[in-house]
């Protein structure tokens, strides 16, 4: 291993430097440099090639178990774990398929809110128009379920809220109530 390191450094420092440091000899280096790949070695290299052409035919989805065996469909006599080393020192990991939570349970059956601001997020005066939203953030605990109140006048927070499960099943934007800076006009159309 050590000399493998002064290999691919000797570009960079000089090898009786690095032979110093490492205590390996300076002739041991020079006799490793000139010694040719043993047989194991030289199967791995071409075992390597035929892992990754085999990785590779498969859209990089397949992890070390089956990728050993579409070797061993193929006919190449080979250990798991050998794929799986071979594989760990090209860099080849399957492809894990994204993490989709599903958020939004629609109920067929529930009624509609109305529309009451039309795609018109323009407020003539504050207190007039609020907007709510709800998102979720993971957490090293599991899921952090947001409210957010905003007026539209001010572009500001009026009011917020956390909680661990869904806040608001019912789409009321006046979910945040207890955290709101202002109380609502008697004007006031709320939208979510």
């Amino acid at each position: 291993m050590s000399y493998q390191f002064i290999a691919e450094h000797r570009h960079e420092y000089p090898i009786t430097t690095m032979c110093r440091v490492l205590e390996v000899s300076v002739s041991g280096y020079y006799t490793w440099c000139k010694r040719v790949p043993s047989r194991h070695s030289r199967e791995d290299a071409h075992l390597a090639e035929r892992v990754k052409a085999a990785f590779q035919a498969n859209r990089g989805v397949y992890g070390s178990p089956r990728v050993h065996a579409e070797l061993q469909a193929q006919g190449i006599s080979c250990g798991r774990k050998r794929v799986a080393r071979l594989m760990r020192e090209q860099g080849l990991a399957a492809r894990r398929p994204r993490h989709r939570t599903i958020t939004t349970h629609s109920d067929p059956d529930a009624q509609v809110a109305p529309n009451l601001l039309q795609r018109d997020f323009h407020a003539d005066a504050p207190d007039t128009k609020w907007v709510a939203d709800t998102t979720y953030i993971w957490t090293a605990e599991g899921w952090l379920y947001l409210a957010v109140v905003l007026d539209l006048f001010s572009r500001l927070v009026v009011g917020w809220s956390m909680a661990a499960t869904v806040v608001c099943e019912s789409g009321d934007p006046g979910v945040a109530h207890g955290y709101c800076s202002s109380p609502p006009s008697k004007r006031l159309i709320a939208s979510q």
